[in-house]
């Protein structure tokens, strides 16, 4: 089997300087704590699935179901916790509820991602 490449300091060094500006400059641990909690609500498929459908138009929960073939209740669960995130608004038409992306910051995450996933691939 061969080795695996361990990419480590060949040397040892110590950037005392650099180290105190990137410390102060780093965010706050509630702030990396929110941050960590809203890429986790984008890393889950199902919820991407939903997220894509609605970066194109706003849908009524029925038309979600249908659109990717799951059964409601899957999908207004998944829709509870995109909505708890703030990833997603609703309103309410009559005895039907509407979910949109919440708002512009969403569609640049999801459009980010897509451009950083279609890159060639040039860092190795």
């Amino acid at each position: 089997m061969p080795e695996k490449k361990v990419e480590v300091c060949q040397e040892e060094c110590f950037h005392p300087e650099l180290l105190d500006k990137t410390r102060r400059a780093m965010m706050p641990g509630h702030t990396l704590q929110d941050l960590a909690e809203l890429f986790k609500l984008l890393g889950d498929s199902t919820r991407m699935k939903i997220l894509n459908a609605l970066y194109r138009t706003e849908l009524c929960v029925c038309d979600l179901t249908a659109l990717l073939e799951m059964n409601q209740s899957a999908v207004s669960h998944q829709l509870r916790v995109l909505r708890a995130g703030k990833i997603v608004k609703s309103r309410k038409e009559g005895k039907n509820v509407f979910y949109s992306l919440d708002d512009a910051h969403v569609q640049k995450l999801i459009e980010l991602g897509l451009e950083h996933i279609s890159e060639p691939v040039h860092r190795r």
